[in-house]
């Protein structure tokens, strides 16, 4: 049984990591609303863009002059992965959700004869999978020096992905990330960029018909990149809301944990300081007798 000043300790101890993480939550709190605000921001962009793009892709699919990030390599041997993640912890299930589905969909390639390799945003994915994959990986982005992402920054990575799809190392490639929903709830997102892939959105005019000057082929040649850029960037900013919100809400239970420990631990305490009170004065009033 632990004794007094071992319970002392121990109470002491449990309210100074309350206080950390009741700090932690509040910060993530303020970054939370900042990062959601610009998360929020950027999915009409991304939308219309993907419905513009999306129209213009129909119009030149059937076309030989269509662009290669469109047409693909045509291949499908060889599979990039991207598993965009946080540079820490402490944000509860965050980082191992992505890792979760990337790693689920690593294995079915593999399964399937594919050769898979992985190019890691973020130091917590890469700390995850090293173990399992670090065969595969590729290249890593350190973000540690980012602390608001621009699109300076996903461009930098799309630029790199894109050269190497030039380069003919891979065939496919697929971007891993967390699309935030609200504070408690993240959703785990695998999304194709290379080859191009576009879905039709509320209004996207899927049932019109546009004429582009220049023709739709050069219109792509252009936009392609620039819309793989805006998509990891896209991604990189709804991973900020969720891993902000999921840190919230991890530092929200470990207060409430940490606060219901001290109440067990004072109730110990107390029977335990009141036990030892008892016995001394038994001791005492056995003594007098004695006497």
């Amino acid at each position: 049984m632990p004794s007094l000043k071992d319970l002392k300790i121990r109470i002491d101890t449990v309210k100074n990591t309350r206080k950390i993480t009741s700090a932690m939550k509040m910060v993530a709190a303020s970054k939370l609303r900042r990062a959601q605000e610009a998360a929020e921001a950027a999915r009409p962009y991304a939308e219309r863009m993907n419905a513009v793009l999306a129209n213009l892709a129909r119009a030149a699919a059937d076309s030989d002059a269509a662009p290669r990030l469109l047409r693909g390599s045509g291949k499908d041997d060889v599979h990039l992965l991207i598993v965009a993640t946080a540079e820490r912890g402490l944000c509860g299930g965050f980082n191992s959700s992505i890792v979760r589905l990337a790693r689920v969909h690593a294995t079915e390639l593999v399964a399937r004869g594919k050769t898979v390799k992985i190019l890691t945003i973020g130091k917590k994915g890469r700390e995850q999978l090293r173990r399992e994959w670090g065969k595969h990986f590729i290249h890593h982005v350190d973000m540690t020096g980012v602390r608001n992402v621009g699109y300076a920054d996903a461009a930098a990575i799309a630029r790199d992905v894109i050269n190497r799809f030039e380069a003919n190392e891979f065939d496919v490639a697929t971007l891993f990330y967390n699309r935030f929903k609200t504070v408690l709830s993240q959703v785990p997102t695998a999304q194709q960029l290379i080859p191009a892939k576009f879905e039709d959105e509320g209004d996207g005019g899927a049932g019109m018909h546009y004429e582009y000057e220049p023709d739709e082929d050069e219109i792509l040649a252009d936009l392609l990149p620039r819309s793989v850029g805006t998509q990891i960037f896209h991604a990189l900013l709804e991973n900020g809301a969720s891993e902000q919100g999921a840190r919230m809400a991890a530092m929200d239970n470990a207060t409430r944990n940490a606060g219901e420990m001290i109440d067990r631990l004072t109730i110990q305490y107390n029977r335990s300081r009141q036990a030892a009170i008892t016995k001394e004065l038994i001791e005492i009033i056995s003594g007098a007798e004695a006497l």
